[in-house]
């Protein structure tokens, strides 16, 4: 599986490829694909796993094939979004926001009950002398990807609220590119405090794998919405008519509570169900976004 790249080339070659693949399976005769992605927002084996346990559940219960295409970056999935590489997609709130911005028509559908009011924690080590967001100017930081929401939108927002301009206070301003490297660059000494997904971060609590000693959480934000399903327009066009329907009820469907392989998607998404939302359940992210320069096509 090649994954999702913004280089031209690189699209070039796996449209390529995949158009090679489709004659060997027999042609216009082959049966279409439906390719599922999500935002590279943590290690790349728990993304793994759970796209691949996702995919095999809405295959199942819409009886195509689904494969996950997996992403190099957050804008290269939308690149992959707007060039129709990709059908289904879990987005962060910004990345989900471009992508429908990009394609007109795409619909958020799906989210988790924590995503009606997510949050970020900042980071830093106990030793370090930063206990709010006060102490942050003249420190080094680390966002997560550029275009994340709890990784980068949403903590600037609520830096902006607190007075702070990174690049104008802090003493270095860089991007991980992912929610476990930034506390983990925290936790090595690369940067002195950063700011990831609050989800995330307590998951690898529970588990054990962080040393407190040397990273720890001094600031949680206030909610917000973020993480959802975006599905493509046209889908029953070419799958068949209800398909998109289908889809949907695929997700929404699954619950924890019903132990087997529905709990293992959901454990696998740190939630117990998907519950359904709406485009306009992301406007603030939007107009978020555009006041920071994020989003600035019209």
């Amino acid at each position: 599986m090649l994954p999702i790249s913004l280089s031209r080339a690189g699209i070039a070659a796996f449209l390529a490829l995949a158009f090679l693949a489709l004659a060997a399976c027999g042609g216009e005769g082959a049966k279409p694909t439906l390719y599922i992605g999500g935002i590279p927002d943590q290690d790349v084996a728990i993304l793994e796993a759970r796209f691949k346990l996702l995919a095999e559940h809405v295959a199942a219960e819409t009886g195509v094939d689904v494969q996950y295409l997996p992403s190099q970056s957050y804008s290269a999935l939308v690149t992959g979004w707007k060039n129709d590489d990709v059908q289904l997609a879990w987005y962060g709130g910004l990345t989900g926001v471009q992508a429908r911005l990009a394609v007109p028509g795409s619909n958020a559908v799906a989210q988790r009950t924590s995503d009606e009011k997510f949050t970020s924690v900042f980071v830093a080590s106990p030793d370090s002398g930063i206990e709010t967001l006060a102490d942050l100017p003249g420190r080094t930081f680390t966002f997560g990807s550029e275009s994340s929401t709890s990784g980068n939108l949403m903590p600037r927002h609520f830096l902006n609220e607190a007075g702070i301009v990174p690049e104008n206070d802090f003493k270095s301003v860089a991007y991980s590119g992912s929610h476990d490297a930034t506390w983990k660059q925290v936790e090595a000494g690369a940067v002195e405090a950063g700011a990831l997904n609050a989800n995330v971060w307590r998951t690898r609590l529970e588990k054990g794998e962080v040393d407190t000693a040397r990273v720890a959480a001094f600031f949680t934000t206030p909610g917000y919405v973020d993480y959802h399903w975006v599905v493509r327009p046209g889908l029953d066009e070419e799958f068949g008519d209800g398909f998109t329907d289908k889809t949907v009820n695929a997700l929404l469907k699954l619950n924890a509570a019903n132990g087997g392989r529905d709990k293992e998607i959901m454990d696998a998404f740190q939630a117990d169900r998907f519950i359904p939302t709406s485009n306009e359940n992301y406007h603030a992210i939007e107009t978020i976004a555009r006041d920071l320069g994020l989003i600035t096509e019209q």
